[in-house]
């Protein structure tokens, strides 16, 4: 089993930053990809980022690439997802999912945590 929890969403202007994380817990950590989703209102879930524990790994939808940053304090059981140069349709509710592979898609994701609003004002 693992236990993922979101925190670090917010309200932002257009252009601003906001760092989300996602603390897990639980065994074999070291086993699991950690994955970033997000579904705006309306709109099915998308895949956002993903790295492996170790961090040696990493991947990223092609409109946030160079924007958002993944990265990982495997001190603190942590991922971290850096947005940068956030835009209005940045807007969702996000997420962070554990797998045991590099996966896109979110229905090979086992371990989902509660999400996080991120509003961006334009």
């Amino acid at each position: 089993q693992v236990q993922l929890v979101e925190s670090g969403g917010g309200l932002v202007q257009a252009g601003g930053s906001l760092r989300l994380s996602c603390a897990a817990s639980g065994r074999t950590l070291s086993s699991y990809y950690i994955g970033w989703f997000r579904q705006a209102p309306g709109k099915e879930r998308e895949f956002v980022a993903t790295t492996s524990w170790s961090g040696d790994i990493t991947s990223y939808e092609d409109s946030v690439e160079g924007r958002f940053t993944i990265s990982r304090d495997n001190a603190k059981s942590t991922v971290y997802l850096q947005l940068n140069s956030l835009k209005p349709e940045d807007t969702a509710v996000f997420y962070c999912a554990a797998a045991t592979d590099l996966y896109y898609n979110d229905y090979a994701y086992d371990y989902w945590g509660q999400g996080t609003q991120v509003t961006v004002s334009s």
